[in-house]
Protein backbone atom coordinates (compact mmCIF):
# COMPACT_ATOMS: atom_id res chain seq x y z
CA UNK A 1 0.00 0.00 0.00
CA UNK A 2 1.15 3.16 -0.50
CA UNK A 3 1.11 6.38 2.33
CA UNK A 4 1.62 9.80 2.59
CA UNK A 5 5.19 9.44 1.68
CA UNK A 6 4.18 8.71 -1.66
CA UNK A 7 1.78 11.54 -1.69
CA UNK A 8 4.53 14.03 -0.54
CA UNK A 9 6.98 12.34 -3.06
CA UNK A 10 4.32 12.91 -6.03
CA UNK A 11 4.13 16.55 -4.48
CA UNK A 12 8.02 17.03 -4.87
CA UNK A 13 8.38 15.72 -8.47
CA UNK A 14 5.83 17.91 -9.17
CA UNK A 15 7.59 21.19 -7.52
CA UNK A 16 11.24 20.46 -8.67
CA UNK A 17 9.91 18.95 -12.68
CA UNK A 18 7.16 21.77 -12.87
CA UNK A 19 8.49 24.41 -15.67
CA UNK A 20 10.64 21.15 -17.42
CA UNK A 21 9.14 19.45 -20.81
CA UNK A 22 10.25 16.10 -22.23
CA UNK A 23 12.80 16.93 -25.01
CA UNK A 24 11.17 18.57 -27.68
CA UNK A 25 7.63 17.30 -27.28
CA UNK A 26 6.44 19.90 -24.91
CA UNK A 27 4.66 17.27 -22.85
CA UNK A 28 5.12 17.84 -19.05
CA UNK A 29 8.18 16.21 -18.12
CA UNK A 30 5.74 15.15 -14.65
CA UNK A 31 4.42 12.24 -16.99
CA UNK A 32 7.34 10.08 -17.69
CA UNK A 33 8.06 10.62 -13.79
CA UNK A 34 4.23 8.70 -13.42
CA UNK A 35 5.27 6.60 -15.86
CA UNK A 36 8.37 5.44 -14.29
CA UNK A 37 6.87 5.15 -11.23
CA UNK A 38 3.93 3.65 -12.60
CA UNK A 39 5.89 0.28 -14.05
CA UNK A 40 7.44 -0.02 -10.81
CA UNK A 41 4.20 -0.89 -9.29
CA UNK A 42 3.27 -3.14 -12.06
CA UNK A 43 6.56 -4.89 -11.53
CA UNK A 44 5.75 -5.36 -7.88
CA UNK A 45 7.71 -2.79 -6.50
CA UNK A 46 7.35 -1.63 -3.38
CA UNK A 47 6.92 1.94 -2.07
CA UNK A 48 10.32 3.62 -1.72
CA UNK A 49 11.06 1.96 -5.00
CA UNK A 50 8.04 4.17 -6.49
CA UNK A 51 8.83 7.17 -4.82
CA UNK A 52 12.42 6.27 -6.29
CA UNK A 53 10.60 5.87 -9.57
CA UNK A 54 8.98 9.50 -9.19
CA UNK A 55 12.20 11.28 -7.97
CA UNK A 56 15.13 9.43 -10.19
CA UNK A 57 15.97 12.07 -12.79
CA UNK A 58 15.74 14.72 -9.76
CA UNK A 59 19.59 14.85 -8.86
CA UNK A 60 20.55 14.97 -12.67
CA UNK A 61 18.12 17.31 -13.32
CA UNK A 62 17.46 19.56 -10.66
CA UNK A 63 19.77 20.66 -8.17
CA UNK A 64 22.70 17.63 -8.07
CA UNK A 65 23.91 16.77 -4.58
CA UNK A 66 21.78 19.17 -2.70
CA UNK A 67 18.58 17.51 -3.63
CA UNK A 68 20.05 14.26 -3.08
CA UNK A 69 20.35 15.66 0.68
CA UNK A 70 17.48 16.54 0.15
CA UNK A 71 15.73 13.24 -0.48
CA UNK A 72 17.84 11.34 2.22
CA UNK A 73 16.77 14.01 4.67
CA UNK A 74 12.87 13.77 4.02
CA UNK A 75 12.79 10.04 2.56
CA UNK A 76 15.79 8.08 3.74
CA UNK A 77 18.84 6.05 3.07
CA UNK A 78 17.12 3.77 0.82
CA UNK A 79 14.78 5.83 -1.64
CA UNK A 80 17.96 8.41 -1.82
CA UNK A 81 20.52 5.50 -2.69
CA UNK A 82 18.42 4.05 -5.20
CA UNK A 83 17.89 7.98 -6.82
CA UNK A 84 21.16 8.34 -7.08
CA UNK A 85 22.37 5.14 -8.39
CA UNK A 86 20.21 5.80 -11.24
CA UNK A 87 21.84 9.05 -11.55
CA UNK A 88 24.61 8.82 -14.25
CA UNK A 89 26.35 11.94 -12.91
CA UNK A 90 25.58 14.15 -10.24
CA UNK A 91 27.67 17.15 -11.97
CA UNK A 92 26.16 16.68 -15.36
CA UNK A 93 27.64 19.28 -17.16
CA UNK A 94 31.77 18.58 -15.87
CA UNK A 95 31.27 14.69 -18.10
CA UNK A 96 30.74 14.48 -21.92
CA UNK A 97 27.56 12.64 -22.75
CA UNK A 98 29.46 9.20 -23.98
CA UNK A 99 31.61 8.84 -21.05
CA UNK A 100 28.79 8.95 -18.66
CA UNK A 101 26.47 6.65 -20.69
CA UNK A 102 29.37 4.19 -20.82
CA UNK A 103 29.97 4.44 -17.19
CA UNK A 104 26.27 4.24 -16.32
CA UNK A 105 25.78 1.14 -18.28
CA UNK A 106 29.26 -0.56 -17.18
CA UNK A 107 28.03 0.23 -13.71
CA UNK A 108 24.68 -2.00 -13.76
CA UNK A 109 26.37 -4.87 -12.89
CA UNK A 110 27.35 -3.34 -9.64
CA UNK A 111 23.59 -2.18 -8.73
CA UNK A 112 21.22 -3.61 -6.36
CA UNK A 113 17.71 -5.25 -7.11
CA UNK A 114 16.35 -1.19 -6.10
CA UNK A 115 17.93 0.44 -8.37
CA UNK A 116 17.56 -2.28 -11.54
CA UNK A 117 14.48 -2.19 -11.51
CA UNK A 118 13.48 1.61 -11.40
CA UNK A 119 16.30 2.03 -14.18
CA UNK A 120 14.80 -0.77 -16.02
CA UNK A 121 11.20 0.92 -15.72
CA UNK A 122 12.57 4.36 -16.82
CA UNK A 123 14.46 2.82 -19.64
CA UNK A 124 11.29 0.83 -20.59
CA UNK A 125 9.49 4.06 -21.02
CA UNK A 126 12.02 6.46 -22.49
CA UNK A 127 12.43 3.37 -25.56
CA UNK A 128 8.40 3.18 -25.98
CA UNK A 129 8.59 6.52 -25.99
CA UNK A 130 11.00 7.26 -28.86
CA UNK A 131 9.79 4.48 -30.49
CA UNK A 132 5.71 6.03 -30.26
CA UNK A 133 7.20 9.05 -31.85
CA UNK A 134 9.52 7.91 -34.68
CA UNK A 135 5.85 6.43 -35.63
CA UNK A 136 4.40 9.92 -36.13
CA UNK A 137 7.85 11.78 -36.42
CA UNK A 138 10.22 9.67 -37.85
CA UNK A 139 14.08 10.48 -37.95
CA UNK A 140 13.25 13.73 -36.74
CA UNK A 141 12.92 12.29 -33.08
CA UNK A 142 16.40 11.70 -33.00
CA UNK A 143 17.25 15.78 -33.17
CA UNK A 144 15.97 16.07 -29.71
CA UNK A 145 18.94 14.42 -27.92
CA UNK A 146 22.35 15.24 -27.25
CA UNK A 147 23.88 11.87 -29.24
CA UNK A 148 23.18 11.54 -32.58
CA UNK A 149 20.83 8.58 -34.37
CA UNK A 150 23.89 6.20 -34.15
CA UNK A 151 24.64 6.82 -30.45
CA UNK A 152 21.19 7.10 -29.32
CA UNK A 153 20.37 3.36 -30.38
CA UNK A 154 23.94 2.07 -29.34
CA UNK A 155 22.84 3.20 -25.72
CA UNK A 156 19.52 1.47 -25.85
CA UNK A 157 21.24 -1.69 -27.41
CA UNK A 158 23.92 -1.92 -25.18
CA UNK A 159 21.61 -0.84 -21.75
CA UNK A 160 18.71 -3.50 -22.84
CA UNK A 161 21.14 -6.62 -23.38
CA UNK A 162 23.45 -5.40 -19.88
CA UNK A 163 19.78 -5.40 -18.20
CA UNK A 164 18.76 -8.44 -19.62
CA UNK A 165 22.29 -9.93 -18.56
CA UNK A 166 22.21 -8.42 -14.78
CA UNK A 167 18.42 -8.48 -14.37
CA UNK A 168 16.94 -11.16 -16.53
CA UNK A 169 13.21 -10.33 -16.44
CA UNK A 170 9.77 -10.09 -18.38
CA UNK A 171 10.95 -6.72 -17.94
CA UNK A 172 13.92 -6.98 -19.22
CA UNK A 173 12.91 -8.76 -22.04
CA UNK A 174 9.75 -5.99 -22.54
CA UNK A 175 13.15 -3.36 -22.56
CA UNK A 176 14.56 -5.47 -25.37
CA UNK A 177 12.00 -5.85 -27.38
CA UNK A 178 10.85 -2.33 -27.40
CA UNK A 179 14.56 -1.47 -28.64
CA UNK A 180 14.87 -3.93 -31.33
CA UNK A 181 11.42 -2.21 -32.87
CA UNK A 182 12.96 0.77 -32.07
CA UNK A 183 16.31 0.27 -34.00
CA UNK A 184 14.32 -1.00 -37.27
CA UNK A 185 11.96 1.97 -37.19
CA UNK A 186 14.78 4.18 -37.16
CA UNK A 187 16.97 2.35 -39.73
CA UNK A 188 13.38 1.61 -41.95
CA UNK A 189 14.04 5.23 -44.06
CA UNK A 190 16.53 3.94 -46.55
CA UNK A 191 16.69 8.04 -47.47
CA UNK A 192 18.67 8.53 -44.06
CA UNK A 193 21.84 9.23 -43.70
CA UNK A 194 24.48 7.26 -41.76
CA UNK A 195 25.65 9.25 -38.78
Amino acid sequence: MLTHRYDDALGLAARLHRSQVRKGSGVPYLSHLLSVSALVIEHHGDEDQAIAGLLHDAVEDQGGQPTADMIRTTFGDRVADIVLACTDAVEQDLVPWEERKTGYIASLADKGEDALLVTSCDKLHNATSILVDLSTMGLAVFDRFTANRDSTLWYYRALADELQRVRPSPLSDRLAAVVTRMEQAARADPTALHD
